[in-house]
C-alpha cells in the first residue's frame, strides 16, 4: 500500500499556509492576475508598485514556486499561479457566502453581486436589479456592459458572479446556462420609410437592398442576422457601422438607413415613436436571455437568490414585450 502522509505532517503543511500567507496577499494576487501587470494592479488597490511586487515575490517564497511569467510586456499565471488562482476565487466565495449568512441571521440582508451583460441586455438588467434590489436591499450591484466578445473573455477570467447573454457561448467556454426570457429582433426604419409601403410581410431581399446600419465585429446581435441573410444567399447593403445600439436607433431616426435591433431597445420611447417596427420575411428572430456562469464556478448565495428571482420574472417580461409590441404575439 503506498505510504500517506501521516496526519500530523499534513498539518504541519497546512499550517505553513495559514500562518504565512494573508488574505491581503491573496487580494493582490486576483488583482495582479486579472490586470495582467503589477503596475495596473497596484494603481487599482491603491497600493504603491513597489509593494505590490514585494507582496508578490513573499507569496511566491511561501508558495515554493513561481506564481507568474513574464512574455513580453504581460505577466501571465504559471500552472502553480493558475492552482492557486482557482484556489483563491474559491475561498474569496466562500468567505462571501459566509458574511452573507452572518448578516442573515442577524436580520440584515448582505451581499455583492457583479454582473457582465452585452450590450442589448443593458435594456432588461437594470430593471432586474433594481426590481431584485428591492426585495434585498442590503445588496450591492455593479453591472458591466460590453460587446459578447468582451463579455467572454470576461467568463473566461471568472470577473464577475453572472452574464446575461443572448447566445450561449457553448463553443468558447464551458459555461452553465438558464434561459430566462423573450429577446425578439426586429427590423427596425425610420417611421415613413419606403419599405413600410410594400405588402406585408416585407421580402428579405428587399431589406438586404437598403442601406444597412449595422453593429460592430464581436456583437451578438450582428451575428444572428447576419447567419439569416447567409442562409438567403443574401448580402446587407452595409452603409454604416455602429458600436452601440443607440446610435443605431438615432441614425435610424435620422433617416441613415435601416437596421435589425431587439424590441427590448424601445423599451423607453415605445413604438410609436420615430422608429418603427417593419412586418419582414425571417422576423422576428426569436432569441432567449440566458443567465450564464462558468461551469466550475460555485454561485455565491447573492447569485442563487438573483437566479431565482430573475427566472420568475419571465411572464412578466412576456407580457411587458407583447404590449410593447402586439405583433409579437403572433409569434410565441
Amino acid at each position: 500500500m503506498e505510504n500517506l502522509p501521516s496526519r500530523g505532517a499534513q498539518s504541519r503543511s497546512l499550517s505553513t499556509l495559514l500562518r504565512q500567507i494573508t488574505f491581503r496577499q491573496l487580494q493582490v494576487f486576483l488583482a495582479v492576475s486579472h490586470h495582467r501587470s503589477f503596475t495596473k494592479a497596484a494603481d487599482a488597490l491603491f497600493l504603491a508598485q513597489p509593494t505590490v511586487s514585494l507582496q508578490m515575490k513573499k507569496l511566491g517564497e511561501i508558495v515554493g514556486l513561481p506564481l507568474f511569467e513574464q512574455i513580453g510586456k504581460e505577466i501571465r499565471l504559471t500552472d502553480a499561479g493558475q492552482d492557486l488562482y482557482t484556489a483563491c476565487r474559491e475561498i474569496f466565495a466562500i468567505v462571501e457566502n459566509l458574511e452573507t449568512q452572518i448578516a442573515d441571521r442577524k436580520g440584515i440582508r448582505r451581499g455583492r453581486l457583479r454582473l457582465g451583460v452585452v450590450t442589448t441586455a443593458k435594456y432588461i438588467a437594470p430593471e432586474l436589479l433594481a426590481a431584485f434590489g428591492q426585495q434585498f436591499p442590503g445588496i450591492q450591484f455593479s453591472m458591466t456592459v460590453s460587446n459578447r466578445d468582451e463579455i467572454i473573455r470576461r467568463i473566461q477570467d471568472s470577473e464577475d458572479d453572472l452574464y446575461v447573454m443572448g447566445q450561449v457561448p457553448t463553443d468558447e467556454v464551458a459555461v452553465e446556462a438558464t434561459p430566462f426570457a423573450w429577446n425578439p429582433l426586429t427590423v427596425m426604419v425610420p417611421r415613413g420609410h419606403p419599405l413600410t409601403r410594400l405588402g406585408r410581410p416585407v421580402p428579405l431581399a428587399a431589406i438586404a437592398e437598403a442601406p444597412f446600419l449595422i453593429r460592430e465585429p464581436g456583437s451578438g446581435t450582428r451575428h444572428a442576422y447576419l447567419r439569416l441573410f447567409a442562409e438567403k444567399d443574401l448580402r446587407p447593403n452595409i452603409t454604416m457601422e455602429l458600436s452601440s445600439n443607440e446610435a443605431i436607433k438615432h441614425a435610424i431616426a435620422s433617416g441613415l438607413g435601416i437596421s435589425i435591433l431587439s424590441i427590448h431597445s424601445l423599451a423607453l420611447e415605445g413604438t410609436e415613436g420615430p422608429v418603427e417596427v417593419l412586418d419582414a420575411e425571417g422576423f422576428p428572430i426569436l432569441r432567449k436571455w440566458y443567465l450564464v456562469y462558468p461551469r466550475d464556478r460555485v454561485l455565491s448565495l447573492t447569485a442563487q437568490k438573483f437566479m431565482e428571482f430573475t427566472i420568475a420574472q419571465e411572464q412578466f417580461i412576456t407580457d411587458r414585450l407583447v404590449k410593447l409590441w402586439p405583433g409579437l404575439a403572433d409569434h410565441l
